[in-house]
């Protein structure tokens, strides 16, 4: 596993959560997401020789810490730019008066499936790029 380029690649996640919190509508967030996996996917492609899905799922795991830190310790301005989300909180089954408890929670849910999806984005793109080889 290439711990560094996993390091690397999560910076993305770390500068979403505070574009989240602070620039980016609720709306236009999934278009963002969408390009930062391609992005992440066609970097892993290039700079890994195998186990491409589990450096994907892995760039989304730590994308969840950082996302989660900053959602809880931004919450009043996160939850002020995205209304369903606080709405959400409102209507959740279990904590609906610990809004900061069930981000933590579902966080790392949230990061699980993102996880799976780049995974997944870097899998196909590995199968779509011929590898060059090197002779040494």
């Amino acid at each position: 596993m290439n711990w560094k380029l996993i390091l690397q690649l999560s910076v993305f996640g770390l500068i979403m959560a505070f574009a989240t919190v602070f620039l980016i509508p609720e709306m236009f967030e999934p278009v963002f997401w969408i390009a930062i996996f391609i992005f992440s996917a066609y970097i892993i492609v290039q700079r890994v020789r195998s186990q491409y899905f589990l450096h994907g799922f892995f760039v989304s795991l730590a994308n969840c810490v950082w996302i989660t830190i900053a959602h809880i310790l931004f919450y009043s301005t996160y939850i002020a730019n995205h209304p369903s989300i606080a709405k959400m909180a409102k209507e959740h089954p279990f904590l609906p008066t610990h809004p900061r408890l069930a981000m933590l929670i579902t966080g790392p849910v949230f990061g699980i499936v993102c996880g799976l999806i780049l995974g997944l984005f870097a899998y196909i793109g590995s199968l779509m790029v011929k590898k060059k080889v090197r002779i040494q």
